[in-house]
């Protein structure tokens, strides 16, 4: 297996996959010992946005498939804070089981100097309306 200096898997074998997942969950444990409270505000919604084990286990799932998006999630604090809403909040998937517990869906981006558009995917809980961290990729233009 091959990595960059980060210690991201390069390849795109089973093995690459399970290594990418590895890392972003490794990220995250990291990141809740340096942020405690475990949110940051975001100035766009106006509002804390919170990270949660439904954040960490969608990143790993969604994020890992792609080297560009795994590398993505170690800019977490910065896209949290500077993501900016896409259009309107939408509805969650029907079909989509972790989905039922949003009221709403925000899609978000963060330009990220000399890396690319970040996507940022934020459910607001019905009731609530506490803002979660649901999926951070790589919005790829290459």
């Amino acid at each position: 297996m091959e990595f960059d200096k980060k210690g991201i898997a390069l390849g795109s074998t089973a093995e690459d996959l399970k290594s990418r997942k590895r890392f972003i969950t490794d990220f995250y444990a990291n990141w809740i010992i340096a942020n405690p409270t475990k949110h940051i505000y975001n100035n766009s919604l106006k509002s804390f946005i919170e990270v949660k084990f439904l954040s960490i286990q969608e990143t790993a799932s969604k994020a890992a498939i792609r080297y560009k998006s795994t590398l993505s999630v170690v800019y977490l604090t910065e896209i949290l804070e500077k993501a900016k809403t896409v259009g309107t909040p939408q509805e969650p998937k029907k079909d989509n089981e972790k989905q039922k517990r949003f009221s709403k869906i925000y899609i978000m981006e963060y330009e990220k100097a000399n890396f690319g558009k970040i996507k940022l995917t934020v459910g607001e809980l019905r009731g609530s309306g506490q803002k979660i961290q649901y999926c951070i990729t790589a919005i790829e233009n290459d």
